[in-house]
């Protein structure tokens, strides 16, 4: 059988449990073989800087994730001297795992709604499917008409027609109750994150100094 590969990347600026608990929900739920967790090495879409640096942020994924059984921590886009395209990492995927392997990038609605301005975006539809994450707490915004016709087309329900790459899933994976942004803000008033981030990344932040810590 072919191979069944999620893509799932971010920031990560820490990477929290709550991220961990998405990437078993999307290789559950997709009956994923493997997920790639790429940390983004110079994020283009941020207004602002990460706190961490990219290697920083590499380390504090692997703590976060151990050896847990198909999920692997990608570095790829951290070891690229320059920003680092979405576009860019699944054509790299694609070459790797060969044209039968069924390739499901990760994303969120919010960032669904803002796809048309991510790096040559309708090719992401020529090598791998979208599953897109709809948090129940938050509304979906509005999609522009260029990808709202593509989110009609291209969504399925179930995988009675499993496909290498071109539709659309929507997953109600587990609602994010914390965000890093609300964990940053806790570590440098000195709260603790008990719960939040996994032992081995809180002893790291410490022993860094990240976050005011």
């Amino acid at each position: 059988m072919s191979p069944r590969i999620g893509v799932f990347g971010g920031t990560f600026d820490p990477m929290h449990l709550a991220h961990r608990d998405m990437a078993r929900a999307l290789r559950d739920e997709l009956a994923l073989d493997k997920v790639h967790i790429v940390p983004a090495g110079q994020p283009y879409h941020r207004a602002q800087a990460p706190q961490a640096s990219a290697e920083q942020r590499l380390a504090m994924a692997r703590l976060t994730l151990g050896d847990e059984a198909g999920l692997w921590v990608d570095a790829r886009e951290v070891r690229r001297p320059r920003p680092a395209y979405t576009v860019e990492t699944l054509t790299e995927l694609r070459a790797e795992y060969g044209e039968a392997a069924e390739l499901w990038l990760l994303i969120g609605g919010d960032s669904l709604a803002a796809l048309p301005g991510w790096r040559n975006w309708q090719q992401i539809f020529t090598l791998a499917n979208l599953a897109v994450w709809l948090r129940p707490d938050l509304p979906t915004p509005p999609l522009p008409p260029e990808l709202a016709a593509r989110w009609q087309a291209r969504q399925v329900a179930d995988f009675s027609k499993r496909t290498q790459y071109g539709t659309i899933r929507a997953l109600t994976l587990p609602a994010q109750a914390v965000s890093a942004t609300a964990i940053r803000q806790a570590l440098a008033a000195g709260r603790p994150c008990a719960g939040l981030l996994a032992p081995a990344v809180v002893d790291y932040i410490n022993q860094q100094h990240l976050y005011g810590r």
